[in-house]
């Protein structure tokens, strides 16, 4: 009697030639399942999975659990380190980076621990001199990185080569990465020939990053197939959830001959982040695709997780179910929060719509580039103030006019040539690669902070974020480190644990004159001569006040006097609205990186005077006229808006 056939065996059966529909791709339609084999799996909740849903703003303590947990799971690799969290880290939790690096290696002894570097833009949003890259990576790798994902935002190899070379050097595993987007200009012919060249230089793994959810289920198992037959290499796939496709592209890349995916802990995914990790366990049990990894052992690290993401409610993602919007936008869901907080402190989140029916415009003129850190701010942005100054490329911002410079890499398409033009007037583009132009950095980063008792992790901080990490090397100074604090879970939402804490009232229905008003405060700046900003919110308009603070209470516990002398992220007074011809403002809310001119000094017009960060982006904004300066009405780490005067010239 003929033995039944299996699912699988029916699977592999491929279709006759003669039976092809006209104009149907072969290697798209007619599926053939690769050798069983197992799938490893790469488990992403420690970085990407609380980046993507929780605005990166998970402290170390709750991690480090998890982390502990994980380790005796059998996963190829845990990703830990990198991305937005090194940046998350100092800004916002008021920790270490590298302490934490530290902290995972004790807590998960066996396993591969990974992290996102973003090619020669490290961690950062701009490209590094080589001094700092290698620096960077070797103390990476003695803190405890084993894999490191190299990405550049333009899939421009030459941004790729000196982090790749010192790698290797260290003796860790390069996994050179491939940024899938949609284009005119982009093709499986297209990612396959970079797969080559990525394995020529001596990558150990090629890693597939479909960053927006855009990568489809039969496009995922042509391309990994595809991949396949041109490279030797192990195949790795890091797909987000948020266009609803990721399980299923996941699969059939599966199906194709993937070798490792990347997942996130069923606590952590979905919504902008990851497949879940059990579901994946589950499904591919007693398969040929079996990842050998046994589900009983997760009951207790996901209720743990569960647990502490309840923490971190402020933070969640708008973005928590399927948004097929991306599809046409491309923009992935961490960007539309940025973008959603930038029109809000402008009073104009009714411009949202406009703003991501401008995105892809402002993509075409710049070359279709990926939507990923740091072309998805730079991008952005410019949509941005294209939409609300109500003329295109009316403001350029400094970061564009670097891109279409040359100062990011080579664009993927051809740029278009009245909007180049306009950005970079008189100047030359460059053609080389761009770390080529830039002069060692450590040393004169150290001699900056040569006052203070800092290590080599600290100047490399220092390099990557000057403000920030200046700030942050203060506060541990002085021990006045402070994390944002967490709001209390809403009562009727769960979470425990506040009762008996002394909490600071953030929230308010206020009543003047018989007018009703609601009022939330959401967040200071640093106290000086007395005085100490307030930013509030009264009917969603964001306000800026100034007040004498008496006392302060931690919102964590209980009443504690706060020093108020605490340094060096300050205001001047009260800034005066702009007026004059001569008045520099922020194109967008930001906060003041480096002031570049003293008063008294002699400025050209378009000579840089300021930086502001806006959107995780450094601008330099220019001066609008030739003169003096006047006055200057910031310090640097002071957080400025789009109607404020922050330098005045004459």
């Amino acid at each position: 009697m003929a033995k039944k056939p299996t699912f699988w065996d029916k699977f592999k059966r491929r279709a006759s030639p003669k039976k092809r529909r006209k104009g149907k791709r072969p290697d798209t339609f007619e599926l053939e399942a690769s050798q069983g084999r197992k799938v490893h799996l790469t488990d992403v909740c420690l970085r990407d999975g609380h980046q993507s849903l929780l605005a990166t703003r998970m402290r170390t303590e709750d991690l480090i659990p998890t982390a502990a947990q994980l380790d005796a799971i059998g996963f190829w690799s845990l990703e830990v380190w990198g991305g937005a969290t090194f940046d998350a880290c100092l800004r916002f939790l008021k920790e270490d980076p590298w302490e934490r690096l530290k902290a995972f290696r004790q807590a998960a002894p066996n396993t591969r621990l990974q992290m996102l570097l973003r090619g020669q833009n490290l961690v950062g949003y701009r490209h590094y001199a080589d001094d700092v890259l290698e620096q960077f990576i070797v103390k990476s790798a003695e803190h405890g990185i084993d894999v490191f994902r190299i990405f550049d935002a333009l899939n421009d190899i030459r941004n790729l080569k000196s982090a790749i070379r010192v790698v290797r050097q260290c003796n860790k595993h390069v996994q050179a990465t491939i940024c899938y987007t949609v284009s005119p200009v982009h093709s499986l012919h297209h990612f396959v020939e970079q797969a080559k060249r990525l394995e020529d230089l001596g990558t150990d793994s090629i890693c597939i990053k479909d960053m927006a959810g855009l990568l489809p289920p039969f496009e995922a198992y042509a391309l990994i197939k595809r991949l396949k037959e041109a490279v030797r290499v192990p195949i790795h796939l890091h797909t987000h959830y948020t266009s609803g496709m990721a399980s299923m592209s996941s699969l059939m890349a599966i199906l194709g001959g993937l070798d490792v995916l990347d997942t996130a802990l069923s606590p952590l995914s979905g919504g902008t982040s990851h497949p879940p990790t059990e579901t994946f366990i589950a499904a591919l049990k007693k398969t040929p695709y079996d990842t050998g990894l046994d589900l009983s052992q997760f009951g207790p690290i996901t209720a743990q997780l569960r647990e502490a993401r309840k923490k971190y409610h402020q933070f969640e993602s708008d973005f928590t179910g399927v948004d097929t919007d991306v599809l046409s936008s491309q923009v992935p869901g961490g960007m539309i929060s940025n973008l959603a907080s930038q029109l809000a402190e402008q009073n104009a989140i009714e411009k949202m719509k406009e703003v991501l029916e401008e995105i892809p415009r402002v993509r075409k003129d710049m070359g279709y580039p990926p939507l990923v850190t740091p072309t998805s701010q730079i991008v952005g942005t410019q949509a941005t103030l294209n939409v609300m100054t109500g003329e295109r490329y009316k403001v350029i911002t400094n970061e564009a006019k670097n891109y279409f410079l040359g100062l990011y890499g080579e664009p993927p398409g051809s740029l278009d040539s009245t909007t180049r033009q306009k950005a970079i007037a008189d100047s030359s583009p460059i053609s080389n690669r761009p770390a080529d132009n830039l002069d060692p950095e450590l040393e004169a980063a150290a001699k900056e902070l040569s006052e203070h008792d800092v290590s080599i992790e600290d100047v490399l901080s220092y390099t990557l974020f000057p403000s920030v990490a200046l700030q942050f090397i203060h506060e541990r100074a002085s021990g006045q480190l402070r994390p944002e604090p967490l709001e209390p879970m809403p009562e009727g939402k769960g979470g425990s644990g506040q009762q008996g804490l002394h909490l600071a009232p953030i929230e308010f229905n206020v009543t003047l004159h018989g007018e009703s008003y609601h009022v939330r405060i959401s967040g200071s700046g640093r106290t000086v001569d007395g005085k100490k900003p307030y930013y509030i919110k009264v009917d969603d308009k964001l306000e800026e006040i100034y007040l004498e603070p008496l006392q302060e209470v931690l919102a964590s516990g209980p009443e504690t006097p706060v020093s108020t002398d605490t340094a060096t992220d300050s205001t001047k007074g009260e800034r005066p609205k702009p007026s004059g011809p001569g008045d520099v403002t922020t194109p967008m809310p930001g906060r003041v990186v480096k002031v570049l001119v003293a008063e008294g000094a002699k400025v050209n017009a378009e000579d840089a005077v300021i930086v502001i960060e806006a959107m995780k982006m450094e601008n330099r904004v220019t001066a609008p006229i030739e003169g003096t300066v006047k006055a200057i009405y910031v310090n640097e780490g002071d957080a400025v808006n789009c109607d404020e005067t922050l330098i005045r010239l004459e």
